[in-house]
């Protein structure tokens, strides 16, 4: 039986079962030992480091730790210490993304998923490359700077050759004062030389779902098709990075597997991106399972409730604390606002998850992969943020900068990303407010700048903000960046 080893590059090494399952018994015999408790805590305290901070994180069986415990005020203490490290790296700036739909054709059987092969009531679409430029046209009037792609896996209908179209196709529309500045991408695990193009096509992160991390559950859940095999999907990371992506995103389907089992097991593909690469996740996703086409929820066992998830979110938060957090639309407005608090930077808005579903005027429902909650338009999103004291951000200047893998990681650990960040998001989101916002976001938007111009600590690079709003405001002039 293999053993725990996060350098190596075999799934079932770096994410070992007996090793989770010892860490979930040494968790629940601690859950409730305070001393033990309150050094995890401490040990995930940010601490001041010349003009910035930095975090230590935690490892799997300290985060699990926190996570098994049930003393109220302990559990109040790490949502505390949650929030501050979000405050701490990120600010309080909530990045602003949609996903596009590119295809629902698919070869695998996953049982969670409407897309499956088996299923013969959804309709399958492929949009064509004059039907994503509509798609991409509907983004940009809604004012979306950040897309992350979706597709099946079909190499018949969604090769390498039509994904590279695609992004090709999506960077090359520019509508009024609309361009997709940063692509996404989450398509199925691939070959290394499928990776160096995605790299070549000029994407951002690469995003992949485990779903679960408990091999003997994944198998089953994966009853065919070539997402069934364990060992080539847990260790695509390690072939994009190979392959010259050094952005990754990782993330489970909470439901699937035990809570606890998912949470170790994530933490442990993070520490392996770390030991391997010296590169942690860009991103982690926490999405659950949500009723689709013909899915339903209620039949998976391992179900969580908010509090539960709000516990999660912190945890990673305190054990990963340089990664970014995505929540998207699956989640009500109601969930989402108590995550934002608790380590949440990126957030989705507007979302439709059907393919071709921005064009239409209604919200087609036949082609979507899972019921959205939140069905609130951009420009209500943007303004609910800020009313609840956050920054929305469409920037993407990071990516296009080449502060990406360890020189984005650099800058976020010594706490020096903000001096990046802030003044970024501020200017971006001008130019939402400039060219798409309603009156009233446009409103409660000025104000919000005007408060957060004062807060950014350097007088040079306040100026220098303060101007390139000006020029934004009264100019056509866009896309200055730090």
């Amino acid at each position: 039986m293999a053993t725990y080893n996060p350098s190596s590059l075999r799934a079932e090494e770096f994410i070992n079962h007996e090793e989770i399952l010892e860490t979930l018994a040494y968790a629940e015999a601690n859950k409730n030992n305070v001393a033990l408790i309150d050094q995890i805590l401490e040990k995930a305290r940010p601490k001041p480091n010349g003009g910035g901070v930095t975090c230590q994180g935690l490892t799997h069986r300290e985060a699990s730790v926190l996570l098994a415990c049930e003393i109220p005020e302990k559990i109040e203490e790490m949502y505390k210490i949650a929030e501050e490290i979000k405050l701490a790296f990120y600010g309080n700036r909530i990045v602003i993304f949609a996903p596009l739909y590119l295809s629902n054709y698919c070869i695998n059987g996953c049982l969670y998923c409407p897309y499956h092969l088996k299923n013969k009531t959804i309709p399958r679409k492929k949009l064509t490359q004059e039907e994503i430029r509509q798609e991409v046209i509907a983004l940009q009037d809604m004012g979306h700077k950040r897309l992350a792609i979706e597709a099946g896996e079909d190499p018949k209908n969604n090769p390498i050759e039509y994904i590279l179209e695609c992004i090709k196709t999506i960077y090359s529309v520019n509508h009024k004062n609309g361009a997709i500045r940063r692509v996404n991408v989450n398509i199925a695990a691939t070959t290394v030389e499928n990776y160096r193009k995605l790299r070549d096509a000029g994407i951002g992160t690469y995003i992949l779902f485990q779903e679960t991390y408990h091999k003997e559950s994944y198998e089953y859940l994966h009853p065919t098709g070539p997402k069934r095999d364990y060992a080539y999907h847990t260790e695509a990371m390690d072939r994009a990075m190979e392959g010259g992506i050094d952005d990754v995103g990782l993330g489970v389907l909470f439901g699937l597997e035990g809570y606890k089992y998912e949470f170790a097991g994530l933490l442990m593909h993070a520490e392996h991106l770390e030991a391997v690469h010296g590169v942690g996740p860009h991103t982690i996703s926490v999405p659950r399972v949500k009723k689709a086409d013909d899915i339903d929820p209620n039949e998976f066992d391992n179900s969580i409730d908010d509090d539960t998830f709000a516990k999660i979110t912190a945890c990673i938060r305190l054990a990963v604390p340089y990664t970014g957090m995505i929540i998207s639309t699956r989640e009500s407005e109601e969930v989402r606002s108590r995550l934002l608090r608790l380590g949440i930077s990126q957030v989705s808005g507007g979302s439709r998850t059907s393919v071709g579903g921005y064009t239409e005027e209604e919200r087609p429902h036949d082609t979507e992969q899972f019921d959205v909650s939140d069905q609130r338009s951009l420009d209500e999103v943007v303004k609910w943020l800020m009313d609840s004291g956050h920054i929305p951000s469409f920037c993407t200047a990071c990516y296009r900068e080449g502060r990406t893998g360890d020189r984005f990681m650099s800058l976020c650990k010594n706490g020096q990303i903000l001096n990046c960040c802030h003044p970024n998001a501020l200017m971006t989101l001008t130019e939402y407010l400039v060219d798409y916002a309603s009156d009233e976001t446009k409103k409660v938007g000025f104000e919000t700048i005007e408060q957060e111009l004062q807060r950014i600590p350097k007088e040079k690079v306040r100026g220098i903000a303060e101007k390139n709003i000006e020029d934004i405001k009264n100019s056509n002039r866009r896309d200055f960046r730090f």
